[in-house]
C-alpha cells in the first residue's frame, strides 16, 4: 500500500477507534424487571418478618438491595394502583379511581388513551417490552398492553383468574391478543414466559413487568406446593402458604436466569405488591397494620417494598421516609437515561440519589389518597383519615396501627392536612366509572360535600 493511500485511510481507522472506545466508554442501559404481586398482606414475607412461610427468592432481593419501611401504592385495591404505576400519576387525575367495569355490554372501561406509559417511554427508548401475567387495565381491544407500549404480551385482561385453568372469553389466558390451548399453573407459566423473553433479548436493553395474580384469590395450588405445608391445619391457609410459595419459587427462577446469563448486575428489579391483602377472602396478614385491601388505613395501601441493583444501590438497608409506587417510573427512566419533562406530568421521584445518600431529606412532602368516600393524607409521621367514622388524625411514628386519633389534641396539624389534601384534590376529576350504583354514590358524595361546606 503506499503512503498515499494509508494518508487517505488513516483518518478513517482513527474515527472507527474513536467510535468503539466511546461506545465502550457508554455503559450499557440497565434491564429493568418490575415484578407486582396480588393482594399480598403487610406481614407474609420473610423480610417483613414472616416465620410460616419461607420466601428465601424474594428475601434476597432485600438482601441484595433496599427494603422501604413505608413504601406505599396509590390505590388500595387492584387497577388503580395499576394506573398509577404504569403512569406514574395519581390515577385520579384521569378518572381511573376504581377497577374497570368488565361487562362486555357497558361503557369501555380502562387505562385512558390519553396516559402513555413506562412501556411506552422505554420502548421509544430502544427497549424490549415485555408484560406477563394479570392486566387488568381494561379488556377492550384499545387498552390491550400492546397497544400501551409493550412488544409481547402473555397473561389475560381481567382481575381474577384461577391458577390451574385457562379461563375463556374476556378472561382467557393470551399469547398476544390469541388464546392459548393449555396452561399448568398460571404462577409458574407467568415466570417461564418472562425467562424465554429475558433470554430472546439478552442482547438488548429490556424491561419487563411481571404482575402475577398470586396471591389473589381463587384459593388453589398444586400438590407440589402443598406438600410442604402439611404441619398448617387451617385449609384455606395451607392453600394460601402454597400459592404464596410457589410466587416465590418463580421468582427466583427469573433471577436464577439473571445470574446464569450474567444480566444481574445490570438490572433494576423492583417487587413490591398491589395492596393490602383482603384477610377474611386469602387469610394474608396485614398485622400490626389497620384494615386491609379496598380501604384507605394503612392495612390497604402501606405493603411490602423492596429495590435492588446491584453496585448502584446500597445492599442489605432499609429506607424509612415515605416512598410510593409512582416513583417508580421516574426511577426506572433515570437508571435508562430517559428524559422526563415537565408535560410528561409525572407525580413520583426518582429514588436513586436519595437511596445512595445523595440527596438526604424526604422525597415526598406528603402523598394521598382518594378511594370514593374515603379519603387520607401522609405528611411525615402524621396522618389524616376520612373513612366511616369522620376525620382522624394519628402519628404513626407512635401509633403505626391507627389506633389513637389525636385528632382533638392537634387540631392545627389537621388544618395543615386539610390543606394539603384540599390542593391536591383540586387537580383530580370525578371517577369514570363507578361500580355499583353510581347515582347513589354521586348523591352521597354531593350530599357530604354540602355539609363540609356548612361547617366551613
Amino acid at each position: 500500500m503506499s503512503s498515499k493511500a494509508r494518508w487517505h485511510l488513516a483518518p478513517v481507522v482513527a474515527l472507527t477507534v474513536l467510535t468503539a472506545l466511546s461506545s465502550a466508554a457508554e455503559p450499557a442501559k440497565p434491564n429493568i424487571l418490575l415484578i407486582v404481586a396480588d393482594d399480598l398482606g403487610w406481614g407474609e414475607l420473610g423480610f417483613q418478618g414472616n416465620k410460616e412461610i419461607p420466601t428465601p427468592h424474594l428475601d434476597s432481593i432485600a438482601q441484595n438491595g433496599v427494603r422501604f419501611t413505608s413504601g406505599y401504592v396509590s390505590g388500595p385495591y387492584c387497577s388503580p394502583t395499576r394506573a398509577g404505576l404504569l403512569t406514574g400519576r395519581y390515577q385520579q387525575r384521569f378518572g381511573h379511581e376504581f377497577n374497570p367495569v368488565q361487562t362486555p355490554d357497558g361503557e369501555a372501561a380502562g387505562l385512558p388513551l390519553s396516559e402513555r406509559t413506562i412501556a411506552d417511554r422505554l420502548k421509544a427508548a430502544g427497549y424490549a417490552t415485555g408484560a406477563f401475567g394479570k392486566w387488568h387495565l381494561g379488556n377492550q381491544p384499545q387498552f390491550h398492553p400492546q397497544k400501551r407500549g409493550f412488544d409481547e404480551f402473555y397473561g389475560f385482561l381481567g382481575g381474577a383468574h384461577t391458577y390451574l385453568g385457562l379461563g375463556n372469553g374476556r378472561n382467557a389466558i393470551l399469547r398476544g391478543a390469541e388464546p392459548v390451548a393449555e396452561i399448568d399453573h398460571t404462577t409458574e407459566a407467568f415466570a417461564r414466559e418472562t425467562i424465554q423473553f429475558i433470554e430472546k433479548n439478552k442482547d438488548k436493553p429490556w424491561f419487563v413487568y411481571l404482575p402475577f395474580n398470586a396471591v389473589h384469590g381463587p384459593l388453589e395450588s398444586t400438590e407440589k406446593y402443598l406438600s410442604r405445608f402439611q404441619q398448617i391445619e387451617d385449609p384455606n391457609r395451607r392453600v394460601y402458604a402454597a400459592m404464596q410459595t410457589a410466587m416465590d419459587d418463580a421468582v427466583g427462577s427469573v433471577l436464577a436466569k439473571l445470574r446464569e446469563l450474567n444480566l444481574e448486575e445490570n438490572t433494576l428489579i423492583i417487587f413490591f405488591t398491589d395492596n393490602g391483602g383482603p384477610t377474611g377472602v386469602n387469610t394474608s396478614s396485614n398485622a400490626p397494620l389497620r384494615g386491609g385491601k379496598a380501604n384507605v388505613w394503612e392495612g390497604g395501601v402501606r405493603v411490602p417494598f423492596v429495590i435492588q441493583w446491584k453496585g448502584k444501590i446500597p445492599a442489605g438497608k432499609t429506607y424509612d421516609h415515605p416512598i410510593i409506587q409512582l416513583d417508580i417510573q421516574p426511577t426506572a427512566l433515570a437508571a435508562a437515561g430517559v428524559a422526563v419533562s415537565a408535560d410528561d406530568k409525572l407525580e413520583g421521584v426518582n429514588l436513586l440519589p436519595y437511596l445512595t445518600g445523595e440527596k438526604t431529606e424526604p422525597p415526598h412532602k406528603a402523598l394521598f389518597w382518594r378511594f370514593g368516600p374515603q379519603r387520607a393524607v401522609r405528611s411525615g409521621d402524621w396522618k389524616l383519615v376520612e373513612a366511616g367514622a369522620g376525620v382522624q388524625l394519628f402519628n404513626l411514628q407512635d401509633d403505626i396501627s391507627e389506633s389513637k386519633d389525636v385528632a382533638a389534641e392537634h387540631p392545627e396539624k389537621v388544618k395543615e392536612l386539610e390543606a394539603l389534601y384540599a390542593a391536591w384534590n383540586a387537580d383530580n376529576i370525578d371517577p369514570k366509572w363507578i361500580p355499583g350504583d353510581p347515582a347513589r354514590f354521586l348523591r352521597e358524595r354531593a350530599t357530604k360535600a354540602k355539609a363540609k361546606a356548612k361547617r366551613t
